[in-house]
């Protein structure tokens, strides 16, 4: 089992902590900070997820204005932990 913590950028979350189990299946997400409702959200949603499936769905995704969002900074961390 893997775990990830990921400082992010350019969210109101600052940090997300991930669970990748040996099969690359996402176990576990938890975001610290952010839109609570939307973060749990995401996180119940890519629970049983692979990690190529989370990035394909998650990244690109932008929150308002910014150029990224709390999925997209999940997307990136995720690509982080497979090019390691």
């Amino acid at each position: 089992m893997a775990h990830i913590s990921y400082l992010t950028k350019g969210t109101c979350s600052k940090q997300i902590d991930i669970n990748v189990n040996d099969d690359q299946i996402i176990e576990n997400v938890k975001f610290t900070g952010g839109c609570s409702g939307n973060t749990q959200g995401v996180a119940a949603l890519v629970s049983g997820m692979s990690v190529d499936e989370a990035i394909k769905r998650l990244e690109g995704i932008k929150c308002g204005p910014r150029s990224t969002s709390c999925p997209d900074q999940l997307a990136l961390a995720l690509k982080e932990y497979k090019n390691k």
